[in-house]
């Protein structure tokens, strides 16, 4: 970190920023120039807390010169990190995973028949909420531990992995006794208590970015979760907030290079939700590989027009399956052939 002191900084406040960082343990270097005094610090391993330094008399700013999400960086960790998931199907630095379903669980028979069609579709994950954050309470809610079950079924009648959301702490247990990946939907990115029993459950954690959050503030949320000693972490991109109603959302595409660029975690993009239309679902599912997303999250339902929610941005399985082959191709094309479903060869 620097720190900047004001032009008309007395002597006696340079000399008491430098005391206060000796105080933290930490070197103080002062720098004088032409116009003011810069005071550079050194030996702490992890980041400052500014609000220790920053209202120091005659601090003018504090610079920091290491971001605070260490351990998400990828000058840390320069090789791209690789989520492994069961049936030998991983998630980053390789293959785009293909992550199917509806956005909640309904019944056996929907479950059942979306998991078998997206699986035949070649989606090489099933994707269904339990658990659902609603913006109304009057909306639906989801089935809870029955959801669960049902989701448990799908997967030993297709073998495909579970992705499914945990919405808090207390039902946080049921859903990692059953999700093959535990996902922190984006009303919860910054629940700081959630993301950190997340990193202690023993299962890889999918984060989503909230439609408000800067990408500094997705990889400060993704460190919670690695600090508590989980390495397992998917980033999705699924939106951010604009100005214009006529999309739900605006997919930030210009994130997914970005974040490889920052950070070693692998990165899904998620164009239901990004988009919120069902028509702009393909393209953009097209571009987010090209910008090099390491998968997809889709929602896609057997009937979107009788769905309990999301239908609007869900495909039915007629679309799913014509968007795969389109993915195929453009895979091929950029050299990074989808992930196939477990027990499928490529």
């Amino acid at each position: 970190m620097l720190i900047v002191m004001r032009q008309d900084a007395l002597e006696a406040e340079i000399t008491g920023v430098i005391a206060a960082v000796g105080a933290m343990g930490l070197d103080a270097v002062p720098i004088a120039g032409a116009e003011r005094t810069v005071i550079a610090v050194r030996g702490n391993d992890r980041p400052i807390d500014p609000s220790r330094l920053g209202s120091l008399p005659g601090v003018r700013e504090l610079l920091p010169v290491t971001r605070g999400w260490r351990r998400s960086a990828r000058e840390q960790h320069p090789a791209a990190t690789v989520v492994h998931l069961p049936g030998g199907i991983t998630v980053g630095g390789g293959a785009p995973l293909i992550i199917a379903g509806p956005c909640a669980v309904e019944d056996e028979r929907q479950i059942i028949r979306a998991a078998t069609a997206v699986r035949d579709a070649g989606a090489a994950a099933l994707r269904g909420g339990s658990f659902k954050p609603r913006s109304s309470p009057y909306s639906f809610q989801g089935l809870g531990t029955e959801g669960l079950r049902l989701l448990a079924r799908a997967r030993a009648e297709t073998g495909l992995p579970i992705v499914t959301e945990a919405v808090d702490v207390e039902t946080l247990g049921a859903v990692a006794e059953v999700a093959d990946v535990v996902q922190i939907g984006a009303r919860n990115m910054q629940n700081y208590s959630l993301l950190r029993a997340a990193g202690r459950a023993g299962r890889p954690v999918l984060l989503k970015r909230h439609a408000g959050a800067t990408i500094d503030e997705l990889l400060l949320a993704a460190e919670y979760i690695l600090t508590e000693g989980n390495p397992d972490v998917i980033l999705c991109e699924r939106g951010i907030r604009g100005f214009d109603g006529a999309t739900r959302n605006l997919l930030d595409l210009g994130a997914i290079p970005l974040v490889h660029r920052l950070s070693h975690l692998p990165i899904l993009a998620d164009p239901s939700h990004g988009t919120g239309r069902r028509e702009l679902i393909a393209p953009m599912s097209l571009a987010a590989l090209a910008a090099g997303a390491d998968g997809l999250l889709i929602e896609v339902h057997p009937e979107p027009e009788h769905a309990l929610s999301d239908g609007a941005q869900s495909l039915d399985l007629g679309a799913f399956t014509s968007l795969m082959h389109e993915l195929r191709a453009v895979g091929a094309a950029l050299g990074r052939p989808l992930a196939e479903p477990a027990g499928v060869q490529a």
